[in-house]
């Protein structure tokens, strides 16, 4: 997307795990996710992410949880859940769904699965399996010896696999039962909340199409899922059940859905892509927005500044238009002009984080030493919310450094190089940062604890 520290609204961060732009392309340490996940961060569409999941959390009884979605940048589509913290869905989910009530659907599966304490049961049944493994193993190895003994052909690693087979098919068994409880409790909260299953229906219409082919050539004992005719049949019934089934989605939510998927294109998609999916003959609000996205990630930055300011013209209480304005003129170089655009959007948006912390870079980047006290308190009011931003911690560094403020600059970039696995580097700023900070002060504390930090929890030593 644009290399790492430069402030972007739509940004990719590594985050921290273990299965198989906007701003700033933060190295994110985010350590209650999985590492090396790619995540994009984007005020408009998590945003919208929320308003989608809101209802289906509070009608499961989780809205208390403090669940996120978690975008990941991946075109196949997929969503899952992997804690009870974070709904994930791919980038590529979003391009594929057509309606907004097709990813409610998808939120209201995965909810399901939270809801129904599948992880946790999962992690149970795993671990029995693991023991069941070790058994059969265990078992496998003193055939193979008994039939060396005897000189009976290859008895023993048959015993070996044959268990492990048995064991691995109920599991996949356990999994798809899962899966269509899931299903059965998406339909549930969807009809708790008056919307439609018709979108996870079609939805697994699509999918299930596209895998029909494939799917008459796999073991249907030996899959995860239920197999799409099944699942659909199954589907089908109870969303048709529904009193809400032929319930549509608002048009503003759906202009919403359609603007999301437009950013999207606009970032990660080709030029040439682009020309494909909105061509200059379409004059839709999202086209354009695709177009003018794409325009300053590939083109002429002045051009690209002209078709947003189109786009405000359209609509000039949106406060991501003025975003993108501030996010293109910051980085074709122009940060004094950057900041107008940039406040306002902070101002519309109405406590934002991930904004506040993009008209704090333009701010330094100005180079102004008057402005770094105004980017300091931008910077620690998005911390508040954001308190695992590599990006922010990097920028109020810097404003801390203008300001002349030399040992909160060197405790904000311990902070910063702490969230992003370097350990090593963050004690040495710590510990310097300690002796230029009073004594027991909170900035010491923090300071210390870094310094502190035991090797086991570090990524380097």
């Amino acid at each position: 997307m644009a290399p790492a520290g430069r402030a972007l609204a739509f940004a990719t961060a590594v985050a921290v795990a273990a299965a198989g732009g906007g701003p700033a392309l933060e190295q994110a340490r985010a350590q209650d996710l999985p590492r090396g996940m790619p995540i994009i961060r984007d005020t408009e569409i998590e945003q919208l992410l929320r308003d989608y999941a809101a209802p289906i959390l509070r009608t499961a009884g989780l809205s208390q949880q403090g669940v996120k979605v978690v975008v990941l940048n991946d075109r196949a589509f997929n969503a899952f859940v992997m804690d009870g913290r974070h709904i994930f869905i791919n980038a590529g989910a979003l391009f594929d769904a057509k309606t907004p009530n097709e990813i409610i659907g998808v939120f209201a599966h995965e909810t399901g699965h939270l809801a129904g304490g599948h992880l946790q049961r999962l992690r149970e049944q795993l671990a029995t399996a693991q023991t069941a493994s070790i058994i059969a193993l265990l078992a496998g190895v003193g055939a193979m010896v008994a039939t060396a003994r005897s000189g009976s052909g290859n008895v023993g690693a048959a015993a070996i696999m044959a268990p492990q087979s048995a064991i691995q098919r109920s599991l996949l068994a356990y999994v798809r039962t899962q899966e269509d409880q899931a299903d059965h409790a998406g339909v549930k909260f969807l009809n708790a909340t008056g919307q439609s299953a018709r979108g996870m229906l079609e939805l697994f219409k699509r999918l299930g199409n596209e895998a029909l082919f494939n799917s008459r050539y796999i073991d249907p004992y030996l899959q995860s899922h239920p197999l799409p005719p099944e699942r659909v049949a199954a589907l089908e019934v109870l969303a048709k059940a529904s009193p809400y089934f032929d319930r549509k989605d608002p048009p503003e939510l759906q202009l919403r859905h359609d603007m999301m998927r437009a950013k999207l294109a606009g970032f990660l998609d080709r030029p040439d892509s682009i020309a494909r999916r909105y061509p200059l003959g379409d004059h839709s609000l999202p086209a354009r927005y695709a177009r003018a996205i794409s325009t300053y990630r590939h083109g002429d930055g002045r051009d690209a500044v002209a078709q947003i300011d189109g786009l405000i013209q359209a609509q000039p209480n949106n406060p991501y238009f003025y975003e993108l304005k501030g996010q293109a003129l910051l980085e074709g170089g122009h940060p004094a002009e950057a900041i107008a655009p940039l406040r306002q959007a902070v101002a519309l948006a109405h406590g934002a984080p991930l904004m506040d912390i993009m008209l704090g870079q333009a701010l330094i980047a100005t180079g102004n030493p008057k402005n770094a006290a105004e980017a300091v308190s931008l910077l620690n009011a998005a911390l508040s919310r954001e308190p695992e931003s590599t990006d922010a911690y990097a920028q109020l560094a810097m404003a801390y450094g203008r300001k002349g403020d030399l040992a909160q600059a060197d405790l904000a970039a311990a902070q910063a190089a702490f969230m992003r696995g370097d350990v090593k580097t963050a004690r040495q700023l710590a510990t310097r940062a300690k002796t230029r900070l009073p004594i027991g002060s909170p900035a010491w504390v923090r300071a210390d604890d870094i310094v502190n930090v035991k090797p086991a929890n570090a990524a380097n030593k």
